[in-house]
Order: structure tokens, then C-alpha cells, then sequence
């Protein structure tokens, strides 16, 4: 068996050889396991096909290691799975299927080896390793996949056309495999996506948010993206996305086009994180402008509180792709909003006002904000990429010797409202409201010291100008 397995891999399918000989069940690797171990990437999930009962063969291989791992299984779908080790093994019976026009489900009956190859999506899928004894180990490649991993392209084994309309979502996996492995689609195949793309409206978004996430996790989500735009799946999926493509021209005056300029930021940002929020955050920062773009005369194409609009439509486009609506959520909101307030802090004499305030409306997000805006700095201009990255590092130094001088980062005031309540005899008001906002300004803006006395002098003058009387 010649696909880069290790000793406990092997040693896990020959024990699965082992029970489907004693059933009398021929078994095959098939799919991605098998692809991924000749492209020497890294996998852990194993796809087993039985010519025959899966369900009975996945029992059958877990009596056969001690302890003995458990085997969850579903009746209706036919699949079982197990978990040797760091090994997922996901066993199943070949199956020939069949689709209607109105619906991605299919009607499934038991096949053969070759029905279940022909029902995969693309040909580098179709690879299988016989478990056999007869031929155990050998690569069946009834497609030519081979020739495809060789070539980096993704096909469909039979016509690309009913590929797609029978599974819809065959499309977006053919872009995510693009975007994952840097491969091509084959012209007809890419036809047929651009001609079938209506057909993805029949997709549950959940799967949908699947397919974009697992693009956006690849290491260069730009391919995935423009060619999710190019086929026309982009406008039906993600049109606020689609929204930022075109530079206008007036007057001599032209802004670049933001789709393609979010693209550099999202690849920009994926070479400094895997963290899929951040990078959500970079494929939204932008998504304001179509909303706020105007031309001003005699100055140019304008955005003004792009960042902002932006922000507020965050909320919309997740609960759209039914991403979490949770921390996840504010994280990405506040990401949209402040995303050019590092680079803000140099067009100005930089105060340490200033970065206290960045450091405080950031707290725990600074540095993440800090990549995020490092990733927005793209140009043509290398000359204005140069300055603007050393502006950037001199915010930085100055964001660092603030933080160790004033620890203002997730910092909150030495008088909190509920002291201001009870010193004073007040309920939640609106004179606590001011009282609290007058000291953190005050300490924000270096005015007063951050410490109790130099507050509560404050809270005392605010008081009196409030006419308020502390009761104690």
C-alpha cells in the first residue's frame, strides 16, 4: 500500500481487510484519505467502503482491538463510525444514487465499487485502495485521478452538468478544493459551475457557511473567493460582498476596486493567523464603503464612516450565514469599527491620550486589531507600502510604552458606579452616568492620575456641580 500510511494506519486497515474477508465483504479506503496521502498532506479521517453490509463491518473491526472502541452508527444514513487512536474511520456501503430536480437528497440504493465511484464529485475523489486479499493495496483509478493530482486539476468523473444539478453544492466544493490545494478547474467543469449557479439556492445555508468557512480557512482564500465571483455564486451567496467589485472613475479622480482589495487583505491576514473570526473580520472591514462612497468635487471619491455602517452590518450578514451570535459576533463587529484606528494615530501628533483610548476601546483585541490593520496596508505604490508599514510599527512601539506606563488596557476607573450610588445615596441615574464618564475621561486624557485619591477629588468637584451631597 504505497500512499505515505504510517505503521498504526496500516495496521488499522489491516485489521479492517481482516473483518471484511471473515464477512465476505469486500472493503476499499476510498476518497480523501487516499488523495491526501498521495499529496503528502495531512488527514486523520478515512473514508471505508463495503461492497455490502458498513454498519456490520464497523462492529466487526471493533472487536478486533482491545479496548474496544465504540461504534456510532446511523440506520437510516447506513454509516458507522470509529475512532482508533487519532484515526477517524468512517465506514459505509457502496451505494448507487439517484437525484430529483427540486432536491440535493438523493434516492440511495446498494452498488458497486464503480456506482459509488461514479457517484463521487470530482475524479481525485474517486480514488480507492483495495483492502482485498486478492489485490490488497492496489490504487483503483477509474477516472484518471491520478493524472489529475498530477496535473492540479479538479474535474467531475462523469458530465459536470449533472454533477452539479444533481448536488448543487458540488460547486463550492470544486472552488474550496481550488482554494485549498491551488488547484485548477477544468474548463468544463468551470462551465458548467457558471451555468448551474442558480442551482445553489436549493442548499441549506448551514452547508453553504460550511463550504465559505473551509474556503476562508485555506491558505490563500483569495483563489476560492474570486472564483466563487467569477461563476456567479458569489452575487446569489454573499451579494454585499459583491457589492465592493468595479473602481468608478469622475473627473479624473478613480478609487481601486475593494473587492479585490479585500481579497489581498484576507490573504495578507490568513500568513499571520488561523484564527477564522479574524479572518472574517478581514473579508467585512470593508463592506461599509459601497454604502458611504461619494464624490466630492475638486477632492475625490469619499467613505466617510464606512467602518461604522460597516460594523452595523455585521449582525445582518451573520445571522444571513447563521454564524454565531455570540462573542464570535461582537469580536468581528468591533474588529469592522476599529480597524482604522491604528493607522488613524499617524496622521495626527500622537498623544498619549490618544493611545490610552485605543488601548481602552480595544482591551483584550489590540493585537488582533494591530494584524488586521497591518493586512489593510496594500498598495502598488511600494514606495507609500514602505512608509506606511513604518508608520505602523512606530504606533506599535508607542501602543507598547503606553501600555507599560499607564496599564490602561482592559482598565476600569478607580470609582465604579455602584461606590458613586452608595456615597451619594443615588439609584442607577443619570447623574452616576456623568459622574463616571467625567473621571474616565479625565484619566484617558492624562488630566488626572489613575488612582483612587486623584478620582475621588473629581467625583467630589463633579458632585458639586451636580448638586449632589455625599450621605456618607
Amino acid at each position: 500500500m504505497d500512499i505515505n500510511c504510517t505503521e498504526k494506519e496500516l495496521f488499522v486497515f489491516e485489521k479492517i481487510a481482516h473483518a471484511a474477508r471473515e464477512l465476505g465483504v469486500p472493503g476499499y479506503i476510498i476518497g480523501g484519505f487516499v488523495r491526501d496521502k498521495i499529496l503528502n498532506r495531512k488527514t486523520k479521517d478515512a473514508d471505508i467502503v463495503a461492497v455490502g453490509d458498513g454498519i456490520q463491518l464497523a462492529h466487526a473491526v471493533a472487536k478486533l482491538f482491545n479496548p474496544r472502541p465504540s461504534v456510532s452508527f446511523f440506520k437510516t444514513f447506513g454509516t458507522a463510525h470509529i475512532k482508533i487512536d487519532d484515526l477517524e474511520v468512517e465506514f459505509v456501503g457502496a451505494r448507487k444514487e439517484s437525484y430529483q430536480i427540486h432536491s440535493r437528497n438523493p434516492d440511495v440504493e446498494a452498488g458497486s465499487l464503480t456506482d459509488d465511484q461514479n457517484r463521487r464529485d470530482f475524479t481525485i475523489n474517486a480514488l480507492a485502495i483495495s483492502l482485498n486479499a486478492e489485490d490488497y493495496g492496489a490504487l483503483l483509478d477509474p477516472f484518471n485521478g491520478m493524472r489529475d493530482l498530477e496535473n492540479r486539476i479538479i474535474q467531475t468523473p462523469l458530465d459536470p452538468l449533472q454533477t452539479f444539478s444533481d448536488d448543487p453544492l458540488r460547486m463550492m466544493r470544486a472552488i474550496r478544493f481550488s482554494s485549498q490545494l491551488d488547484f485548477s478547474i477544468a474548463p468544463k467543469t468551470y462551465e458548467a459551475i457558471k451555468n448551474n449557479a442558480e442551482r445553489i439556492k436549493i442548499i441549506s445555508q448551514e452547508r453553504i457557511t460550511e463550504e465559505l468557512n473551509k474556503i476562508l480557512m485555506s491558505s490563500k482564500p483569495s483563489i476560492g473567493f474570486d472564483l466563487l465571483y467569477k461563476t456567479g455564486l458569489l452575487n446569489i451567496i454573499f451579494p454585499q460582498m459583491v457589492d465592493l467589485a468595479g473602481a468608478e472613475y469622475l473627473e479624473g479622480h478613480g478609487h481601486k476596486d475593494n473587492f479585490y482589495h479585500t481579497l489581498q487583505v484576507v490573504d495578507n491576514i490568513s500568513r499571520h493567523t488561523d484564527d477564522l473570526w479574524l479572518r472574517w473580520a478581514a473579508v467585512l472591514h470593508d463592506i461599509g464603503k459601497p454604502a458611504t462612497k461619494k464624490f466630492e468635487a475638486g477632492h475625490g471619491w469619499t467613505f466617510h464612516g464606512h467602518e461604522v455602517v460597516g460594523s452595523r452590518m455585521v449582525s445582518k450578514i451573520f445571522a444571513r450565514f447563521k454564524l454565531p451570535q455570540n462573542e464570535k459576533l461582537r469580536f468581528v463587529k468591533k474588529m469592522v469599527e476599529m480597524h482604522l484606528r491604528p493607522i488613524g494615530l499617524t496622521k495626527e501628533n500622537i498623544t498619549d491620550s490618544a493611545v490610552r483610548r485605543l488601548l481602552f476601546d480595544a482591551g483584550d483585541d489590540v493585537e488582533s486589531l494591530m494584524v488586521l490593520c497591518k493586512a489593510d496596508i496594500t498598495s502598488k505604490n511600494k514606495q507609500k507600502v514602505k512608509q506606511y508599514l513604518e508608520n505602523f510599527e512606530w504606533v506599535r512601539v508607542r501602543l507598547h510604552e503606553v501600555e507599560e506606563k499607564d496599564r490602561v488596557r482592559n482598565w476600569q476607573p478607580p470609582i465604579t458606579g455602584e461606590m458613586i450610588m452608595e456615597i451619594f445615596g443615588l439609584p442607577p441615574c443619570r447623574q452616576v452616568g456623568e459622574i463616571k464618564n467625567a473621571i474616565r475621561e479625565a484619566i484617558l486624557d492624562g488630566d488626572i492620575e489613575n488612582n483612587y485619591d486623584a478620582a475621588y477629588g473629581l467625583m467630589m468637584k463633579k458632585a458639586t456641580e451636580l448638586k449632589l451631597k455625599a450621605v456618607k
